[in-house]
């Protein structure tokens, strides 16, 4: 089975790519490679699946080094000339949407950047899957679309109509665009709704990679709203484990769905929307703890207000994806993490 994958230079593409790689799928990565955070960090993740930066070039596809069934190509989502030539080309059965603009902070100062790429972009990709007849995309979305929403756990059969960031907004609107061609074209879609993933090889913008690099600097870390949050940190194996196991079920329609009392997680089209979480949501400050103690060294804090379009909780009902696929989270805060903090060591050679 071919399968494309977007935003393999990035984080959860990353891991998503070698997971597919080792299950024997034929696999095309995609990235655009933008300057978003540390580009070097981005080609030393490729260089890990056999991508060398001195081979890449923009629109042509780059055979690893090290997979034989992994290839790479340098493409932006927005460059759709470019995108349906390779959907053409290639003849994928798959498709796993994970390229986006990230940052829920960074959209506030640049929202038109997020319409380009997780608008523009995701409707390049969706028609691309339409047209080609594609067995099954699946995307990502985010729990920030709970924005204020309060109930909690967050659950895919609440409304989240009222998103707190532009961030928010564009994953909401992904899944109305992944509704509406999933009911026009009986194209098969699952949203997934990531909640806070952590792991080794994350992202610069991350609280786990922002509090080792300032605690071994001996520099403060923030800690906003007092301290006073909670998140659903998910180690990105698990999250990984979750994206591989929907991606060999493609979405069906709901046979007895009912317009009279709509359902939000699935639809008489084949649309599905899943939280992909742990579960079990952490005190920021036990986070900040077991940081320090996987580090042996305290803390310095500075204690801020809450920052805007932050929320203060984060908790992901993820028995629908435990039903229906078998997930469950394996991996608690302490050991992963203790792996982020011996990558990140090894990476930036710290002792």
């Amino acid at each position: 089975m071919k399968i494309l994958i977007t935003g393999t230079a990035g984080f959860i593409g990353f891991h998503t790519a070698k997971r597919f790689i080792k299950e024997g799928f034929d696999v095309v990565g995609l990235d655009s490679i933008n300057d978003y955070y540390d580009k070097n960090l981005k080609y030393a993740r490729l260089s890990e699946t056999g991508i060398e930066k001195n081979e890449i070039q923009n629109a042509k596809l780059v055979q690893s080094k090290k997979y034989n069934n992994y290839r790479f190509i340098k493409l932006q989502l927005e460059d759709k000339k470019e995108i349906l030539n390779l959907f053409e080309t290639e003849k994928f059965d798959y498709v796993c949407n994970l390229a986006a603009q990230a940052g829920v902070r960074y959209s506030i100062e640049n929202p038109y950047v997020y319409f380009h790429s997780n608008i523009n972009g995701f409707l390049n990709i969706i028609e691309a899957s339409k047209r080609n007849k594609i067995k099954h995309l699946v995307y990502a979305s985010s729990s920030s679309v709970y924005g204020l929403n309060e109930e909690m756990p967050f659950s895919t059969s609440h409304n989240v109509d009222h998103p707190i960031s532009l961030y928010a907004a564009t994953k909401k609107s992904n899944e109305l665009i992944a509704h509406a061609y999933s009911h026009l074209f009986n194209l098969p879609t699952t949203g997934l709704r990531f909640f806070t993933v952590y792991g080794q090889w994350g992202r610069p913008d991350m609280a786990l990679f922002l509090f080792t690099k300032a605690i071994l600097a001996d520099e403060p870390i923030n800690v906003y709203n007092n301290g006073d949050m909670m998140r659903d940190f998910t180690y990105v194996d698990d999250i990984v484990e979750g994206v591989f196991r929907v991606v060999n079920k493609p979405a069906e329609a709901i046979t007895n769905w009912s317009g009279k009392n709509p359902k939000p997680e699935n639809s008489s089209a084949p649309y599905k929307i899943y939280n992909i979480g742990n579960g079990n949501p952490i005190q920021l400050m036990d986070f900040i703890k077991a940081t320090e103690k996987a580090l042996k060294k305290e803390a310095k804090k500075i204690f801020l207000p809450m920052q805007p379009g932050d929320v203060q909780k984060t908790f992901a009902d993820i028995e629908n994806l435990k039903n229906d696929f078998g997930y469950e989270p394996k991996t608690n805060i302490e050991y992963g993490v203790a792996k982020f903090i011996e990558w990140y060591k090894q990476y930036y050679t710290v002792k």
